[in-house]
């Protein structure tokens, strides 16, 4: 091995470490965003029993089976519906 392929094959090196640290970092920074705009959305949607109910329910379905999005929100909103006027 030549030290030119030495040189380079560190180089490529450091540069991979890099780029993983960096995109390591990114993914970190989204997902505390995401959590934040989730926090601050649950607050807002979430203000009494039956919403509070319905999230939970909405989180346990999730946790446990593999719903499309469209579906549940759906759903929930039928239930939204129907929960509504008997308040």
């Amino acid at each position: 091995m030549t030290l030119a392929e030495i040189v380079t094959s560190d180089t490529l090196h450091v540069k991979r470490y890099s780029r993983e640290a960096f995109v390591q970092g990114a993914t970190a920074a989204a997902t505390g965003a995401l959590a934040g705009a989730v926090i601050v959305l649950a607050s807002r949607a979430i203000y009494d029993v039956p919403t509070a109910a319905i999230a939970r329910a909405s989180l346990a379905v999730l946790w446990r089976f593999k719903i499309p999005t469209p579906v549940l929100v759906a759903a929930a909103g039928a239930i939204g519906l129907v929960v509504r006027p008997l308040m």
